[in-house]
């Protein structure tokens, strides 16, 4: 172990408890009725149809294989029933407008008015908004392309914002760090699973779009090579836990910055008050399931 190391795990952790704390407060945008009733109004009506366009509307009229490359792990052809067909019905620019106002009447449904006009809500913007400002672009597209819209007025979407910043240059470093462990999307997606860190396979299964013979050959490559055992039940292999805890790891590092500029007590501080909003979210998309 290097002298590094310590010191890296350690802000790898603190950045992973923030992620985890401050998630729900951009998850509203896939979850909430709110803005799927704004998409539905610009035509795009569905959960998927209106999830791959809005979240890619930074990057303009982005091409089928621009988001499957910047997604990553969903079906090539989940993408394709709403790339680029999208673009034909609707504009980034009013896909954009629509995320912030659903995300906007959410908060004020879920949070009331009351929170939102708190000194609370205005500190948390402002370190969650500090954080965003050590975030380097290089190598991280759809960080750079949501890092190009222009910051809201209102604190709580100043809050969305920095935490949908800090969560797309996580998930372009979590993306980064699976290629070059040599993992592809169904590779990242069974051993996520085996590692038992976050959604079900039913929900994962549910919600990215691999038919169950593409599954299953994923799963068989897998157990090919040696990540994950042969058991019926997905459990990774000594191997496959070892690369898989090397990713996590390296997201984590490499999700670091932010927190690291913060320091300790005031990503605390963040951690604090955006606890009882995030829980308050949760409880009311998920059932407190997160």
């Amino acid at each position: 172990m290097t002298s590094s190391e310590p010191r890296e795990a350690a802000a790898g952790d603190l950045a992973l408890k923030a992620h985890r704390t401050l998630e729900p407060l951009h998850a509203v945008t896939y979850f909430a009725p709110e803005p799927a009733e704004r998409y539905a109004e610009l035509g795009l009506k569905g959960q998927m149809r209106s999830y791959f366009p809005s979240r890619a509307a930074p990057l303009g009229t982005a091409s089928l294989e621009l988001v499957i490359a910047t997604f990553f792990n969903f079906s090539p052809a989940l993408v394709a029933r709403a790339i680029p067909s999208a673009w034909e019905v609707t504009t980034p620019e009013e896909l954009i407008g629509a995320r912030y106002a659903g995300t906007d009447a959410a908060y004020r449904r879920i949070l009331g008015e009351e929170v939102l006009g708190s000194p609370e809500m205005t500190e948390a913007a402002g370190l969650a908004r500090e954080a965003t400002t050590v975030l380097d672009p290089v190598g991280r597209a759809l960080f750079a392309a949501h890092r190009t819209l222009p910051w809201p007025d209102a604190p709580h979407l100043q809050l969305f914002h920095a935490q949908t910043l800090l969560r797309e240059h996580r998930g372009d470093g979590h993306i980064a760090a699976l290629v070059v462990a040599g993992q592809d999307a169904l590779d990242a997606l069974i051993t996520y699973c085996a590692h038992g860190i976050g959604a079900s396979e039913a929900m994962i299964r549910a919600t990215r779009g691999w038919t169950d013979e593409e599954w299953a050959a994923g799963v068989q490559r897998a157990r090919d090579r040696g990540l994950i055992t042969t058991d019926e039940k997905l459990t990774l292999t000594p191997t496959g836990l070892a690369e898989r805890e090397w990713i996590e790891a390296q997201t984590n590092a490499r999700a670091a910055a932010p927190y690291e500029h913060l320091g300790a007590d005031r990503t605390n501080r963040l951690r604090e008050l955006a606890r009882p909003w995030s829980k308050a979210i949760s409880d009311e998309l998920f059932g407190g399931g997160r």
